[in-house]
């Protein structure tokens, strides 16, 4: 008997190997669904079976993901474990959409920054450091925790947060973090850390744009307070 499992297929057909060698856009969404059905079944290969579902909705994934398990088991070779599996991975598709959709704030000032930061840092009993990475619109990319430190101290490292930054594909910055005692006025170490920062920023054209400093009611502005510029 022809065997239909997908390691005994030649290696370019395997759609695993596929996407290591070719990358994911080189599959067809038959090889992708057989990447999540794993096999076929005794007379049909994955991706034979793969293409046999998508025929049945007309080759229209937002049809495929509106199927029911009941529906998914009809087909010969998909028990309840693989119509599951087809479910889930429909289901996180649709979150994606869904995410996609939500508009991502544009970060114009430092009192837009502070609205994302408080829920975050207020009524901490310990200081955290975060940086906000920003695009080249300025609109959010992510909030990212860097350190967590003790009462009256944290330690960002730059390497840490400047690779977090390359990683997010961000063309800015904004750096942030929390005095518990509620006194929002700068240190000697915060203004020393943030002059080496804005340093290295300007060096990978990551610019650092403010530093905001947060309590429990108020916080401090390294722009609005014209200092990144002495820095």
């Amino acid at each position: 008997m022809e065997n239909f499992s997908i390691p005994f297929w030649a290696e370019d057909d395997r759609p695993r190997e596929k996407m290591m060698l070719k990358g994911r856009t080189a599959l067809s969404n038959a090889e992708l669904l057989a990447i999540i059905l794993g096999s076929g079944s005794r007379k049909k290969s994955a991706v034979e079976l793969a293409q046999e579902i998508l025929n049945s909705c007309g080759n229209n994934l937002r049809e495929l993901s509106k199927k029911m398990k009941t529906d998914l088991c009809t087909f010969d070779g998909i028990g309840e474990a693989k119509a599951i599996s087809i479910m889930a991975a429909m289901e996180l598709a649709r979150r994606r959409d869904s995410e996609n959709a939500l508009e991502k704030p544009k970060i114009i000032s430092s009192h837009k920054a502070y609205a994302l930061l408080k829920p975050i840092l207020s009524d901490l009993y310990h200081e955290e450091f975060y940086a906000i990475f920003l695009n080249k619109s300025n609109y959010l990319i992510s909030i990212e925790l860097i350190s967590i430190g003790g009462f009256s101290s944290t330690i960002a490292d730059s390497r840490i947060i400047f690779r977090k930054a390359l990683e997010a594909k961000a063309t800015s910055m904004i750096l942030a973090h929390n005095h518990p005692s509620g006194n929002c006025q700068p240190s000697e170490a915060d203004l020393k850390l943030t002059k080496s920062l804005v340093s290295k920023g300007n060096i990978l054209d990551i610019p650092v744009l403010d530093h905001i400093i947060v309590s429990d009611l108020s916080y401090f502005s390294f722009a609005d307070n014209a200092m990144m510029s002495e820095l």
